[in-house]
């Protein structure tokens, strides 16, 4: 069975500058919690069809998925699903709100049957509301910082 995971986060910057540093592969280990690689595996590295190699350590369990964008409208949407691994996909919309941007985020997952993923669902489930909130302070202080305009 699918968990589904919703959070919505207001960003106080432009909306083209939020989308920028999430679409940006190179910033994705700073602000996602416990992802401790996010390689290319193509030569694209943003939009749909862009491919990469992704570990997350939750609790204390590693995951490995390989993970492709299957949805990008530039300032919009940026989904990705994983195509081998651990079974997940993330869904990230952007919309202007009155003091910036309103950022959603669905993360879906799918654990293995049986004990085994019994076992996981009891580390990751509550690993994963606070990787979303750790998420948002990152992201916070990864716009700030961030180049874009």
């Amino acid at each position: 069975t699918m968990t589904q995971v919703h959070h919505q986060a207001q960003l106080p910057f432009a909306r083209e500058r939020v989308f920028a540093y999430v679409n940006d592969y190179r910033s994705v280990p700073d602000w996602m919690f416990g992802l401790n690689k996010f390689d290319p595996l193509t030569e694209q590295t943003s939009g749909v069809g862009s491919t990469f190699d992704a570990s997350m350590k939750l609790g204390p369990k590693t995951l490995h998925t390989k993970i492709k964008c299957t949805e990008w409208v530039e300032n919009e949407q940026i989904t990705l699903e994983s195509i081998d691994g651990f079974s997940v996909s993330m869904s990230w919309s952007f919309a202007d709100a009155d003091a910036g941007t309103e950022l959603s985020v669905v993360f879906d997952y799918q654990l293995p049957g049986g004990l085994a993923g019994r076992a996981l669902g009891a580390v990751i489930e509550p690993a994963i509301s606070g990787v979303i909130k750790h998420t948002e302070a990152e992201l916070l202080k990864g716009v700030t910082g961030s180049d874009a305009a």
